[in-house]
C-alpha cells in the first residue's frame, strides 16, 4: 500500500503577534473550551515561539506551526505554512 503516512507531530493554527526577533515569530493560538463550573464557552489562549527561517511571516498572518525538536530555550515549534495573509489597510 502506498498511502500517505499521518504525522505524529502536533500542529496548531494561530495568528502572528510579533515578528521582531531574528528567525522567530510569536504565535497566539486561541481555543474555545467550556468552563467547568459555569458551563459557558470561554476563550483560552497560549503563545508559542516558532522558527521562521526565511522571515516570511509577519504580524497579523494566520499560520500553521508544527512541533519539533528544541531549537532554543523557548522555541519548540516550526512555522510550516501560511493559512491566511494579514489584511493591510
Amino acid at each position: 500500500m502506498t498511502e500517505a503516512k499521518k504525522s505524529l507531530k502536533r500542529t496548531l493554527v494561530g495568528r502572528v503577534v510579533s515578528d521582531k526577533r531574528a528567525k522567530t515569530v510569536t504565535v497566539l493560538v486561541e481555543r474555545r473550551v467550556k468552563h467547568p463550573m459555569y458551563d459557558k464557552i470561554v476563550a483560552r489562549s497560549s503563545k508559542y515561539h516558532a522558527h521562521d527561517e526565511n522571515g516570511e511571516f509577519h504580524i497579523g498572518d494566520m499560520i500553521e506551526i508544527t512541533e519539533s525538536r528544541p531549537i532554543s530555550k523557548t522555541k519548540n515549534w516550526v512555522a510550516t505554512r501560511l493559512v491566511e495573509k494579514a489584511i493591510t489597510v
